[in-house]
């Protein structure tokens, strides 16, 4: 089956087809869909749990809000419900508790999770510890821990992390950074990372990347360039780009667009000429 081209709508938010998925699915079963189990697969029951005094006071429920269970999201529904009971558990032998009764813990508790074996459980010590501690974790081995120090540095900190070998940690700090800082990230070896600055750096540092081999980088060059500087991006070889430049160059300049081997294209100059 051919595939659809894109349309006007398409084209002005400058997406690829098809679009890409702006988050990972949930692959988390349905609740109720199976027996709760623990995170060595066994069943779990209230029999046996030793939190007597959270069931007897409603603060827990078996399938929905368990510590015990080896589901994320009943995890996190137990400490919700009951933070003063994450201290006890930064050492559960299950990472995913450790990582989520970090997120309720007293900071002050918290230092031990620095050297966790599990990266999930570091990245929390990271967006949660203050910045003096968790320094070192700048080079931590996992990209996901460096991605959560990003979350919170500033300035040359945070530029420092412009040449971390994974772009996902780039694009993290690029995502951070002041539009100043965003120009040193112009010539990185990652599209997305140079689309994050094309989108946000100062417009005089725009022109560095309206011949960028991305063209979703140009198509975002575009969108900020001065209009009566477009015409730099009229002939450009994407139709994405030359859509932008027909929505937004001054009109007296859209003689060439007006004549784009694209219908899209010539539709939308000649619609801001009065020609259609």
């Amino acid at each position: 089956m051919r595939e659809r081209l894109p349309g006007a709508e398409d084209l002005r938010e400058g997406l690829t087809f098809p679009a890409r998925a702006l988050s990972e699915p949930d692959l988390e079963p349905a609740e109720g869909d199976e027996s709760p189990r623990d995170w060595l697969g066994h069943p779990v029951s209230c029999t046996d749990c030793s939190y007597e005094e959270t069931r007897a006071a409603g603060r827990c429920d078996l399938g929905r809000t368990c510590v015990m269970d080896r589901r994320g999201r009943r995890i996190d529904r137990f400490f919700a419900t009951n933070p003063g009971q994450a201290e006890r558990n930064l050492a559960h032998p299950y990472f995913e508790v450790r990582a989520i009764a970090g997120r309720y813990a007293s900071p002050f508790r918290l230092a031990p999770l620095i050297d966790d074996p599990e990266p999930d459980v570091r990245a929390v010590a990271a967006l949660r510890l203050p910045l003096s501690r968790v320094a070192a974790l700048a080079r931590d081995p996992e990209p996901r821990v460096r991605m959560a120090l990003a979350q919170r540095l500033q300035g040359e900190a945070l530029a420092a992390l412009f040449n971390d070998p994974d772009y996902t940690v780039r694009l993290a700090a690029a995502r951070r950074a002041t539009p100043a800082l965003l120009v040193r990230l112009l010539y990185d070896a990652d599209a997305s990372v140079r689309r994050e600055a094309a989108r946000r750096a100062p417009e005089y540092a725009l022109l560095a990347l309206s011949d960028d081999a991305d063209a979703l980088v140009r198509v975002e060059v575009a969108k900020r360039l001065a209009p009566g500087k477009l015409h730099l991006l009229a002939a450009d070889a994407d139709v994405r780009v030359r859509f932008v430049c027909a929505e937004r160059m001054p009109a007296d300049q859209l003689d060439r667009l007006a004549d784009d081997a694209d219908e899209v294209v010539r539709d939308a100059a000649r619609g801001r000429t009065g020609e259609l």
